[in-house]
């Protein structure tokens, strides 16, 4: 990638100034650490692609793309979480 010279404001600058000096970093050091911290688009793909490939592979069950698109983790997570509850009640009532 070529080193091209990146104008920004002084507002903007005197912030990153005081942000990595609170963190005891340059500018640059801060700026590197801000880009890691942000995936591209590409990078979120492919994290989300190897995710799919492990889930598919622990499930055994080939999920499509579009079968994990319309999946609602969180939902999943709480029915799983209630029905976990509800069967320790009914254990302990036993």
């Amino acid at each position: 990638m070529a080193n091209t010279t990146i104008q920004v404001t002084k507002q903007t600058r005197d912030h990153l100034a005081a942000l990595a000096e609170e963190r005891g970093l340059s500018i640059g050091q801060l700026v590197d650490t801000l880009a890691a911290a942000e995936p591209t688009a590409a990078q979120r793909a492919e994290q989300v692609a190897v995710a799919r490939a492990h889930a598919r592979e622990v499930v055994g069950v080939d999920i499509t793309d579009e079968e994990f698109a319309g999946l609602d983790v969180l939902e999943n997570l709480r029915r799983i979480a209630a029905e976990k509850v509800l069967a320790l009640r009914g254990r302990d009532a036993a």
